[in-house]
């Protein structure tokens, strides 16, 4: 009985620790990373701007109507979540920025595009603008998951999407 104990309180200091340093981390983070591509960015950008059926995590990819005039696009992956984007910005071929539209989700951000020419390819840099409301996935974003995970696999995926494995760098 005193090991069960001794065993709960140990489990309710680690989450009490988890939703502490979760609240002390800033709810803002910037992430960014970027991969050279032997395509052009006429190539790179129609992928990136046009349906995500490409990527390996996206399951369903849609236009969805809006009576606002926004550009918004809905992904369902294959882990089940659904989330709406909306198009802010796009400069063919050279960038696009999108935001998450979906509300009440536990996270928010906007993603930047930039697609350049250089040397003997063409680089695309993604910067993640975040914000995670809840301590607990701040923690888990932070500590666990990392904030350049999703970056790192859209890279990867727009790599075998042209057919190449691409280095990906800071």
């Amino acid at each position: 009985m005193k090991i069960v104990l001794i065993l709960i309180c140990g489990l309710v200091l680690i989450a009490a620790a988890v939703v502490a340093i979760g609240a002390l981390l800033p709810k803002e983070h910037v992430a960014s990373r970027s991969a050279s591509y032997r395509a052009t960015p006429e190539q790179l950008f129609a992928l990136i701007a046009g349906p995500q059926n490409w990527r390996p995590d996206v399951l369903h990819w849609e236009m969805v109507p809006d009576a606002a005039g926004r550009r918004l696009t809905r992904e369902t992956t294959r882990n089940g979540e659904t989330v709406t984007y909306e198009m802010l910005d796009s400069s063919p071929p050279y960038s696009i920025k999108r935001r998450i539209a979906t509300e009440n989700l536990p996270y928010s951000g906007t993603w930047t595009y930039l697609i350049q020419s250089g040397g003997a390819g063409t680089i695309v840099r993604i910067t993640e603008n975040g914000e995670v409301y809840n301590p607990v996935f701040r923690f888990v974003s932070r500590f666990v998951i990392g904030h350049h995970r999703t970056l790192d696999a859209y890279l990867r995926a727009l790599g075998q999407a042209t057919g190449q494995e691409i280095q990906i760098k800071d």
